[in-house]
This record gives C-alpha cells, structure tokens and sequence, in this order.
C-alpha cells in the first residue's frame, strides 16, 4: 500500500468496497481485508437495550453486497436473546461461495451473560458443533481458540486446547485454526502443532504491546486480526476515541485532513501495518457500516504514519 499519496485526496464519495485495501489468503481462503466483526450486531452486553434485529439484518446483508466476505463471531456473542450466528444465519443463508466465516472457542457465558470457566481441551468439540449448528453449516472455515476469559493475556501452555481442535480439524469439523488474545511465546508453541493461519489480539493506535507479534506473523503469513482496534470493547468506550484521551489530538488531525472520521483513521492506520493485517469493525449501524469500509480506500502519508505511530507509549 502506497503510504506517500496526497492528503488532498479524501475517501470517495461513491459507494465503497471491502475490496479497496486489497485481499489477504487464510490457508486455502482468500478474503478481502476489510471484513465484519459480528460482537456488536446485537449490542454489547453493558447497552441499555438491544440493538434492533432488522438493522443488525440490513448489516448484514448490506455489507455482503459491499463485498464482505470474512465475518467473525462467536457462539458467546450475545446479549439476553440476541445471537449474533442467529442474525448471521438468518440474514446470510444460502451463504454466497466466497463468504469465510471465522468464529472462535474456548471462553462460554451463561444466558445471564457471565463469562464461565474457560472450556477444558475435551469440551471444544461441543463448543464448535454448537457454532455449526447456530450457523447451519456442516463444518466451520476457521476457528479461533480464544486464550482465557478476559482482555488480558494469561499465561500458559495452549499446546492441549490447540491439539484438540487439530484433531477436529482432522475429522473434517474445521478448515483451518487460528488463535487470539495470545503471546509470541504461545502462537510459536502453537504453530508446533498445527498451521495456524491468523491471530486475533487486541491491538490499534495507542495498543501497541503487539508490534512485535504483528511483525512474526508477517514473517509466518499469518493475518493479524486486530480486535477492538477503535476503542469501543469496554463499557463507555466511544468508537474511534480512546478512553485514556492518548492520540486524539493526532488522530483528529489526520481525521480533518482527509474529511474522515477518528474511527476511519484508525482503521487506515491499522490497515497500513502490513499487507497481512485484518480489520473487522463491528458495528449494528448501516451508516457506520459504510464508513467502516470507506476506510480501506484512506491512504496516510508517511508524516501522518510516523504522527500516529508516535502516540503510543507501550509500543513493543
């Protein structure tokens, strides 16, 4: 991605593609880079209320028609009644050829919405059946073990639950595995024991304890997957805003320079990481939707790079 175009040029007008920023391959699956996280169709668990089925539909389908083609969810995404696979099965089926759609395991929530206990190795296969069947497919094309229950990494070998899901992998349940809110240290044990083709962590402008893991994927051609690279994965939080007020100011700059928004900057800047970096915006807005994909076609200057990337103090 050219990183020196003009500033004078803002984010067309037209009607965006998720095709803008470019494709990346999973495995054997190719799939555009701008793609649809699914955690918020539904509403996140600390919103007063729902977010409205039919928007969370028209989401959906909007975005396939936009050229979405990698949606990630989970059985855990929910918030009282509101399944995110349910909107997804729903809204999607048949689901077109290309569509690749990664759910991830490990973590579950009792229907109050707690997290429970993370699932032993021997438990994972009810946990992706239970994704099969949410999502009326008869295998899942990737799979994420998703390393313990909170946002902070934990410690320890992943080396039991990523054989587990190898094996199902083997028996036809699974295309292909990733893993996500893990260390360098636990993806290389990982890659010992199966292929792993992307990693899901937490990471964006002012997030950076990762750069040296989205660096090893490269090297790999594992997709870096950032989760809430925007700022809104807590309560409170306000897309595109981080809640420490670190980098507003930069982010804002590079925001009017280009008719953007902050939330567009950050996935431009996300995007602008490495041909191997994944964005997955979520959103239950149709509007927003738009925007999200919008951001693939943002090109940052180099100046504008070097002025993001110089906000972060926990840069690897």
């Amino acid at each position: 991605m050219n990183t020196e175009q003009s500033t004078t040029n803002s984010i067309p007008t037209s009607t965006p593609a998720a095709n803008a920023a470019g494709t990346w391959r999973l495995g054997d699956l190719t799939v555009n880079r701008i793609g649809l996280g699914a955690m918020r169709l539904g509403g996140m668990p600390w919103d007063e209320k729902p977010r409205s089925r039919e928007d969370a539909i028209t989401v959906l389908r909007r975005a396939i028609e936009l050229g979405v083609n990698h949606i990630d969810t989970a059985a855990f995404y929910f918030v009282v009644t509101r399944s995110a696979n349910e909107l997804i099965s729903t809204a999607l089926q048949p689901y077109p050829d290309d569509l690749v759609i990664a759910t991830k395991v490990a973590p579950a929530r009792s229907r109050d919405g707690e997290f429970e206990p993370m699932a032993r190795p021997d438990q994972l296969r009810g946990q992706v059946e239970e994704n099969i069947r949410q999502l009326g497919r008869d295998h899942l094309d990737v799979v994420n073990l998703r390393w313990g229950t909170g946002l902070e990494k934990e410690a320890g070998s992943v080396a039991e639950h990523v054989g587990a899901l190898a094996e199902l992998r083997d028996a036809g349940l699974i295309r292909h595995l990733g893993i996500s809110n893990i260390s360098a240290e636990q993806l290389t044990e990982a890659m010992t024991i199966a292929p792993v083709v992307c990693v899901q962590n937490r990471y964006g402008v002012t997030e950076r304890q990762d750069d040296d893991l989205v660096e090893l994927t490269r090297r790999h051609g594992i997709a870096f997957v950032p989760f809430f690279a925007m700022g809104a994965g807590v309560p409170g939080a306000v897309p595109g805003v981080s809640a420490d007020q670190t980098g507003q100011a930069e982010v804002a700059a590079v925001a009017e320079a280009h008719d953007a928004t902050p939330t567009q900057v950050r996935l431009a800047w996300t995007l602008h990481r490495g041909p191997h970096v994944l964005a997955i915006p979520g959103t239950g807005s149709p509007a927003h939707l738009e925007e999200n994909i919008a951001a693939g076609s943002l090109q940052l200057t180099g100046d504008e790079l070097a002025l993001l990337d110089g906000v972060a103090t926990d840069a690897a």
